[in-house]
Parts: structure tokens; sequence; C-alpha cells
């Protein structure tokens, strides 16, 4: 029998875990932090052996396979060590690839995967079987074991895709590639693009990979780094064979001769980002055979992410939005992009490297005020202190959205984007979100 060591009692470890016993391993959960109850009593339903607030040593190292959490980084001791052991340290995309057939849409980027896995989803599921795991929901691992989806829409992060070893995706979707989590990678923008392009590495000229055409990264790092998929481009400006492209206010999507075009004026969601997510997942379910008609109606009623530019509270003329998923530079950029009127931003927390020049255009012509919102804001104070006239500090989300509610005017917008992780001061951006809208409703 096989041992496998899970590092990790989270959502992807619990479901590794149950995917693993159901197929015959030998299975132990390990994690240095604490196991949330939720997650303990399904180990302690199901027999599964683990431990929280330590590795033992003597229980991991003896391992044939690892799979680690993609919130554990590759430097920690332990995992040095089962490297050097030569045990294999995989993700959970990884394993349960391994115990599945389904056709695999893999989606990933700096930006926007949320919404491009979520609205693909949305648009396959009107007519195929279809499941949406990774970054999202329930893990990937254990709807294998559960649900045995005939497809699957999985929104993956760098960190998951650091360690597969033969994960192929039919289709691959990078969205963009943008500075971000460079703590991981050595602050080396180049082996961030490295570990985004990972998603491509196992595919052949069978696969497709779809990509923004308009994104530079994406655009110089094929030149010099060719794969072996067939490309699938997508842009706003430029015209396109094969792939999509804007043209009058008019999606045009283009594989093999087979077209389909619809008016971006029935988007759902607003935001030129927005048009290329739909450029991307229309692109998905046009090679995926949807029905052109069930493409159009499902991004016409798609009722976008939470935490994603999500429109929470009209109070006193005043709209309160929920963008607490930007936890970088860009993802904010794309939502001050989209503000057409006076904005009142609140924005901090756990800082990555960031670089707010690119903000500043949209700082100086839309945002009346800042509402910094972290442990420490210095950086903040000092790029953005002599833009606007008011500029205040907090440490709590109630007291940040009374601020603002005092500040805006009828008619004005009040934004939380943060640009910035939420681990200084909140569990998670979900609990930074859900905070947030709370406080507005109890305005």
């Amino acid at each position: 029998m096989q041992r496998i060591v899970i590092l990790g009692g989270g959502e992807s470890g619990v479901g590794t875990a149950l995917l693993a016993k159901a197929k015959g391993y030998e299975v132990f959960v390990s994690d240095k932090g604490k196991i949330k109850n939720k997650y303990k009593n399904v180990l302690l339903n199901n027999k599964i052996d683990w431990e929280d607030e330590q590795h033992t040593e003597a229980k991991i190292l003896n391992a044939d396979l690892v799979m680690k959490s993609p919130g554990i980084p590759s430097t920690v001791n332990i995992i040095g060590r089962l490297i050097a052991a030569g045990v294999p340290v995989i993700s959970e995309i990884e394993f349960a690839s391994y115990f599945t057939d389904a056709t695999i849409v893999g989606i990933t980027g700096s930006n926007g995967k949320t919404t491009t896995a979520s609205l693909t989803h949305h648009i396959l599921k009107q007519d195929l079987n279809v499941g949406l795991a990774g970054n999202i929901g329930d893990s990937f691992a254990k709807q294998v074991l559960e649900c045995n989806y005939a497809n699957y829409v999985l929104e993956i992060s760098s960190f998951q895709l650091d360690d597969i070893k033969d994960f192929k995706p039919k289709i691959a979707v990078i969205t963009n590639i943008t500075p971000d989590h460079l703590d991981r990678y050595n602050y080396n923008f180049d082996e961030y693009i490295a570990s985004k392009f990972r998603i491509a590495m196992n595919q052949t000229s069978d696969d497709y990979l779809i990509y923004d055409a308009d994104d530079d990264v994406l655009v110089s790092w094929l030149a010099s780094h060719p794969v072996q998929s067939q490309l699938l481009p997508f842009s706003l400006v430029k015209t396109i064979k094969n792939g999509a492209y804007l043209s009058n206010e008019t999606i045009n999507i283009t594989i093999d001769n087979n077209h389909i075009s619809m008016s971006t004026k029935d988007l759902a969601l607003e935001g030129k980002h927005n048009i290329k997510n739909a450029m991307a997942a229309s692109t998905v379910a046009h090679l995926l055979k949807i029905r052109k008609q069930t493409i159009r109606e499902s991004l016409e009623n798609f009722q976008g992410v939470e935490h994603r530019l999500e429109h929470v509270l009209k109070i006193n003329k005043v709209q309160y939005i929920n963008d607490s998923k930007a936890t970088n530079v860009n993802a904010t950029y794309y939502a001050l992009e989209s503000m057409t009127a006076p904005t009142v931003w609140i924005v901090g927390g756990q800082d990555k490297g960031n670089n707010y020049e690119e903000l500043f255009p949209f700082v100086n012509e839309k945002v009346k005020a800042i509402i910094c919102l972290g442990v420490n804001n210095d950086k903040l104070l000092e790029n953005f202190g002599n833009m606007v006239d008011v500029i205040v500090e907090t440490q709590f989300m109630a007291e940040a959205v009374k601020i603002a509610y005092k500040i805006a005017e009828a008619g004005d917008n009040v934004l939380l984007s943060p640009a910035c992780a939420s681990f200084d001061l909140f569990e998670n951006y979900e609990d930074r979100g859900r905070q947030f809208k709370d406080a507005v409703r109890n305005l």
C-alpha cells in the first residue's frame, strides 16, 4: 500500500485525503497550524490519521508521495528534506487529475481568473456536465471522488502550478500576467511568469492555449518560449483570424472558419477587463461546441463573482462596491478604471512589494478621498498623500465604512479595492469583503 502524506488540512488537503483513501492509499494529514473543526470532523468521520500544530518528521519523511497545500512555500525545511530524499511533492490539481478522464479547462492569470472561470462554468453548464474547482469552491479532488463530472473548469493559481508534473488541461487560458506574489518568487518577475506558463508545459498540438494578445508580457514570453499547443489569442485592439477580437462594440470569435459574434452592449458585466473575460470564456465555449445562442444568453444573465466589483447597496444615492478580491495593484487598476463617479477609495493591507504608479492617473481623475485600512499605511501615505484632499488611516473595517459614509455625497461611489493581501487584519479576502458588506448594511 502506497503512503501519501498531505501537508495542509484545508479544502485541498482534506479533499485529497478523501480521494486518496478511496483509491487505496495509506493517508496521513499534517498541518503546522490549526485544522478547522469542519475539516477535522471529516477526517475523524472517515478514520483518516491526522495531526495539527506540528509536523512530525518521522511520520512525513517515510511517504511515497506528498501533496502540499498551495499555501506552503517550497522553501520550508520539511519540503527541502522531502525533495532531498527523492519523495515526489505534488499539488492537489496534479493528484486529482490522475483519477479522471474528464475534459479539463485550466484558467490562470494574475487577475480575472475567478471571473473568467465562473463565467466559463456558467456558459458550459447550460449544455454540459461540468464542475467548477481549483482555487474556487469544493476541491477538485473531492469533486473527482463524489461527482465524476465529464468536464471541469479549474481556476488555478501559480502556487498550484508550481507542483504539477504531468497535469495537462485540454484548454488552458492565461488571462494576463502582472507582478504579483513576487515574495514567493525571489522577487523575480520572470520566475513568476514561468510559473504561470506551466499550465501549458504538458500540452500537445491537440490542445489549446487561449491568451490575451494585448498583454506584452504574454506576447513576448511566447515569442521566446514557444509552446506545443494551438494558440488562440483575444484582443480589444487587433483583428485576429483565429481567436477573438473586438470591432465596433462587437465580440468576434473565429475557430477554424466557424464564426460567432455578440454585442458588448448586452454583457451583464461592466468594464473593459470584463469584455476580455467574456472573450476568453466564449472562446472556450465555442471550442467545446456550445450553441451560439447559449453563449449569448449566458453572457447576458451572468451575475458576477462575490468580492469582485460587487455592488452591495446604494445608500443616500451613494453606491457601495465590494472589490475585496483586488489583492494586487493591477486588479485595483481595473476597478478604478471602471469608476464613472467621484470615488471614496478604501485601500491597504499587506503590501506584496506594490508599485502604485499605474494608479496615479485614475486617483488624480476619479478619487476624492482615500481611507487607508492596514497595519502599516506608510507606503500609501507616501504615494497618495499629495493627490487627494482627504486621506485617513484606520485598522477597523466598520470605522473605514463610517468615515466613507461621512465623506461621500449623492452620486459618489465608495469602493473597497485594497490592492493588497488581507492577512494583516483579516483571515482572507472573503472575510475582508464580508466585513465590508456587513458594515455597509449596518449604516
